[in-house]
């Protein structure tokens, strides 16, 4: 199951690459990427695609995320594979016409359905398969989101240095990307499906593994998820972290530039370029090291040290990060480990309030969050520096009233964390069943028969006694 999601995780990753790999944004200020170059394009422009991508992967995975879980996870990442793979070939066609939109089209809004969906559908299948350790296993797989973006970046480079870099180079490295992650999510389609689960009946699955028994512990639909205060002091709590980890990854090049320009030792541009390939190593490490450690101190716990040490690494940073590069470079991965920690462990941390009953759906749903932070972090940052440059400060005056604003919604961040409660029982369905790939599609019928009043009424009586 872990190669399955890594599969997918790892092909959808490629959207973590499109500052980085040739195609979209420059990290550095002033510099034209070949997309801007060969089509005429403004920053803003060329970074559209990503934005529209990212805000298509919450809004994808919030209303799919039902279907997700009716249909199953090899739907799903069938689904997946084709709208990703669509989107390039989509985009390829616009930039060998020179059509600025079919690119917009192709990779933000069809490429970004397929990352929405791709991005959910392994989540509950692990959770499943490994319910002792949710945190580890939910961890392997978003692990992979990170890790994309390590193997696109200079593979995109180097098609470009091979193919060139104008409007037909970039339209055969669209091209190609799109075939190779439709053969290697193929994979994932392949080997994927959920566990035979028989309330104690000891059935066996069709791969010959026994069934699991049946979950224990608060079953949640996702309807009625959305409900509760905890699921909105989560969405918070995620939105926070995600704003303040992306805040840092926008602008790292030209910060960790602009903070040492003025200095004895300044940042070379291929300093800042390994600086940036650091933070998304530790975004990697983040993945599979917090979330598995929160397995054992307990999701709230490491979130408290997401969102209370990460505002540390930021006042340390704007206090007393152009003293010294040590301090500001260990800040930082810092801050993003925290940044893909809080990816990673967020699902299991709804397996624990909600259960694992449409725990698919509810994710989805929650990553409405990370459409917004995908906005506002670097629009906070960019829009700040702005401001500072045209007020005449430089260097690391530029950062240092975004710093300030990255801690302050960490705190909120830090407080919405702690308001989360047990999911109240008049929440909870009255005879939650995890199905087979067999009769996987009465998922939804039974959410909906279960959130009734009789529903409520009996499981307060039943908490009572």
């Amino acid at each position: 199951m872990p190669p399955a999601a890594l599969s997918v995780h790892l092909s959808i990753g490629q959207a973590c690459a499109w500052s980085a790999g040739g195609l979209g944004v420059s990290p550095r200020k002033h510099s034209k990427p070949p997309l801007e170059s060969a089509l005429d394009l403004s920053g803003t422009q060329s970074a559209l695609p990503f934005q529209l991508g990212i805000v298509m992967l919450g809004l994808s995975a919030a209303f799919g995320g039902t279907l997700v879980e009716r249909n199953g996870p090899r739907w799903a990442m069938s689904v997946a594979l084709v709208c990703f793979s669509s989107g390039f070939l989509i985009a390829a066609l616009g930039a060998a016409t020179s059509q600025y939109w079919l690119i917009v089209f192709g990779y933000g809004f069809v490429g970004g359905i397929g990352l929405g969906i791709g991005y959910i559908s392994p989540v509950s299948t692990l959770i499943k398969w490994f319910p002792d350790r949710p945190g580890m296993a939910t961890g392997i797989a978003i692990m992979g989101f990170g890790g994309g973006a390590l193997i696109a970046s200079p593979w995109s480079a180097q098609m470009l240095e091979t193919f060139g870099d104008d409007s037909s180079g970039i339209a055969l490295a669209f091209l190609v990307h799109g075939l190779s992650y439709a053969a290697f999510m193929t994979l994932g389609v392949l080997l994927v499906r959920v566990p035979d689960v028989a309330a104690g009946r000891g059935a066996v699955s069709s791969g010959g593994s026994a069934a699991r028994p049946a979950p224990a512990g608060p079953q949640v639909s996702a309807r009625q998820a959305i409900r509760t205060p905890q699921f909105w002091c989560l969405w918070v709590v995620l939105c926070m972290n995600v704003t303040a980890g992306i805040g840092i990854l926008e602008k790292a090049a030209p910060m960790i530039t602009d903070f040492f320009a003025d200095t004895s030792t300044p940042v070379s541009a291929s300093a800042a370029a390994g600086f940036v390939a650091l933070l998304s190593a530790a975004n990697m490490a983040g993945r599979i090291g917090w979330s598995s450690a929160s397995d054992l101190v307990g999701r709230k716990n490491v979130y408290r040290l997401y969102l209370g040490a990460g505002a540390l690494m930021y006042f340390l940073i704007a206090r007393f990060g152009d003293d010294s590069k040590p301090l500001f470079i260990v800040c930082a991965l810092v801050i993003l480990s925290f940044y893909g920690g809080g990816f990673a462990t967020i699902p299991a941390y709804l397996k624990d309030l909600f259960g694992t009953y449409q725990v698919g759906a509810i994710h989805g749903r929650l990553l409405t969050a990370w459409s917004l932070a995908g906005v506002l972090g670097p629009l906070i940052v960019n829009w700040v520096a702005d401001r500072q440059e045209e007020a005449g400060k430089h260097g690391p005056g530029l950062y240092g009233l975004s710093l300030s604003i990255m801690i302050g919604l960490l705190v909120i961040g830090f407080v919405a964390n702690e308001l989360v409660r047990p999911v109240h029982a008049r929440h909870h369905v009255s005879a939650p069943k995890e199905l087979s790939d067999d009769n996987a599609a009465d998922t939804a019928d039974t959410a909906d028969t279960a959130d009734t009043a009789d529903t409520a009424d009996a499981a307060d009586s039943a908490a009572g006694k």
